[in-house]
């Protein structure tokens, strides 16, 4: 793995040596034996244009170092050359890396074109279409917010935490609506998550101590 990852950050520097070698050993050998390093050069060269560093990216997401994923984003000079599902997931990452400096029109700007492009899965896109949602919100487009929300919903979450972010974020936009109703059954659905998260869990705490009091 480690093997992987290093000719992952280096296939780009080792395909202009590989090159020189190749031209060198064409000069003095002849093309055919110069040919398998023309080969692995094109290889690697495609590679990196073709499907990029996201191997990279994603260890750096995992670690939850923001700081190294958006300086691996920011090497990817030409996204446009990039396989359609993996320049999705590129938009996507440079959205939530924005979100996370509380940037939020280039967050915006960024998860638009991911979508636009289509996620490689349904869940996926859901967990984008909710990251638009919460946008609109913080943005105080309440009604684009719902949108979005409801999209998310209908096209799937990753894992029940998503689920019960979007069942509170629905939860909340029909209290303020007065549609009690709704609020009261979002707020079962969210609650049947079971969520750990602590933010999640701490709004249900909040929610639970007047819900069962509004009408309804």
């Amino acid at each position: 793995m480690k093997a992987y990852t290093f000719l992952i950050r280096y296939r780009l520097a080792i395909s202009v040596v590989l090159l020189l070698l190749g031209v060198i050993t064409n000069i003095y050998a002849g093309f055919w034996p110069a040919f398998p390093l023309y080969l692995i050069t094109v290889v690697l060269l495609f590679s990196h244009f073709f499907f990029g560093p996201l191997r990279l990216i994603q260890e750096y997401m995992e670690n939850g170092d923001m700081e190294g994923a958006e300086k691996v984003l920011n090497s990817i000079k030409f996204p446009n050359l990039l396989y359609k599902p993996i320049r999705s997931v590129y938009y996507t990452l440079k959205g939530n890396i924005a979100m996370s400096k509380q940037d939020f029109d280039s967050a915006e700007t960024m998860m638009k074109k991911g979508l636009d492009l289509g996620m490689p899965m349904k869940e996926a896109e859901g967990a984008s279409l909710l990251q638009m949602g919460m946008l609109s919100m913080q943005k105080g487009n309440i009604k684009q917010g719902e949108s979005y929300i409801r999209q998310a919903i209908r096209k799937g979450l990753p894992d029940k935490e998503n689920e019960a972010a979007a069942y509170l974020q629905m939860c909340s936009i029909m209290m303020n609506k007065r549609e009690f109703r709704s609020a009261k059954d979002f707020y079962r659905k969210a609650k049947a998550c079971n969520p750990t998260t602590p933010q999640i869990v701490e709004q249900l705490k909040e929610i639970n101590k007047y819900i069962s009091r509004i009408p309804g």
